[in-house]
């Protein structure tokens, strides 16, 4: 295929000023990767009339790539349903880097849970360097002092620059995103109460919401919805939970650069559930069955940290813990959660560092500990 990046300055004049011009060239030069596109929302209208124009056989014709979820953007007023197929891509799992054929998703939603193979060890220290490396491949071999200059160079280029494209911001911009994505960062695995993110950054609280939605667009942080269906809904907590995308990227911004230093901090603990979501939606890209993430939080401060939805309406409560080792008082969230759920719950899962598939027998069910080293299997 052939290849042209919207980082071209020519490129780019010519796509906004004939759209239609643009794509129609590039369609008789055959078929064509169009890099960076968020660049030039005014594509989007040329390439659906092309679309239009193609046979019913015909796919593949145009690959569109990204840093950002154009089609969410208040500048692009058109999609094209029928027309596209979406995928997202995120930092590598562990999975991969490892090389293993574990998926998350398909293992929680299976019938028994029997570890598919002798399991690596892992422990604390481990997921710690884990979370610090994040899953940027170009990071992966690359030494703390480099890794963190990489993460420098993406925030000021890439960020700042995509920010600007699909956001119309007004006034100083950098220096508001300058605070409020490194504060986003040490909320991670936490309830997002706009207002209180606002008054300590002394910020609009609406200009914040925005700027938030625009970080989602652009992978940066995942707002993680609250479950609120059925008997759980009068007795939820409404407010979504903020998560980084990548934790690399959270634990550069947090200045944590060992695993002896993320163990010792306060943000451990949410940075390990982030972790696990991330994971999770890793996993999705490849897993047998679709599936939503929710959180579940009642009036009660009873909460569960992640919870998966299958297609079929089945429900799995799933905790991570940073302990080697699980109590029964580590399972009352998901005993409250398995009472307003009702028959809906399938399973029940904590995540630990400990190295044992363990059953433990609670009130309405059978919950498991998995340990955290599945991932790497």
């Amino acid at each position: 295929m052939q290849y042209i990046t919207l980082d071209d300055h020519t490129a780019l004049a010519s796509a906004k000023s004939d759209p239609h011009g643009f794509i129609d060239s590039l369609i008789r030069r055959g078929p064509s990767v169009i890099d960076e596109f968020q660049y030039a929302p005014e594509l989007v209208g040329a390439i659906k009339r092309a679309s239009d124009g193609f046979n019913s056989n015909e796919k593949g014709r145009i690959f569109l790539t990204g840093s950002a979820d154009i089609f969410s953007s208040a500048k692009t007023q058109e999609a094209l349903p029928g027309h596209m197929v979406r995928t997202e891509l995120y930092p590598l799992s562990v999975t991969e880097s490892s090389r293993g054929k574990f998926n998350l998703i398909d293992f929680l939603l299976s019938d028994s849970f029997e570890s598919p193979s002798p399991l690596p060890t892992v422990h604390r220290e481990d997921l710690a360097h884990v979370l610090i490396s994040g899953g940027f491949p170009e990071l992966q071999s690359l030494k703390p002092r480099s890794r963190s200059l990489w993460f420098d160079s993406y925030l000021r280029g890439r960020l700042f620059k995509d920010f600007e494209s699909i956001y119309d911001a007004k006034g100083d911009y950098h220096t508001k995103l300058s605070s409020l994505i490194p504060y986003l960062a040490g909320l991670s695995g936490n309830l997002l109460k706009y207002a209180s993110v606002a008054n300590d950054l002394e910020q609009n609280d609406k200009v914040v919401k925005s700027y938030i939605e625009v970080l989602e667009w652009m992978f940066v942080v995942k707002r993680l919805r609250p479950y609120l269906k059925n008997k759980a809904k009068r007795q939820s907590i409404g407010m979504p939970k903020i998560h980084m995308v990548d934790t690399g990227m959270a634990c550069h911004l947090l200045g944590l650069t060992t695993p002896k230093q993320l163990l010792a901090s306060n943000y451990y603990g949410g940075l390990l559930e982030n972790f696990l979501l991330m994971e999770g939606y890793k996993h999705l890209a490849w897993s047998k069955q679709p599936a939503r993430f929710y959180h579940f939080r009642d009036r009660q401060k009873h909460e569960v940290d992640l919870v998966l939805e299958a297609s079929n309406g089945r429900l799995v409560a799933v905790e991570a813990k940073a302990s080697s080792t699980i109590k029964m008082r580590d399972f009352k969230g998901i005993e409250r959660f398995a009472e307003y759920v009702g028959t809906s719950l399938f399973s029940s899962v904590i995540f630990y560092s400990g190295q044992e598939i363990l059953p433990f027998k609670l009130s309405t069910h059978t919950a498991f500990a998995l340990p955290f080293s599945l991932l790497w299997s």
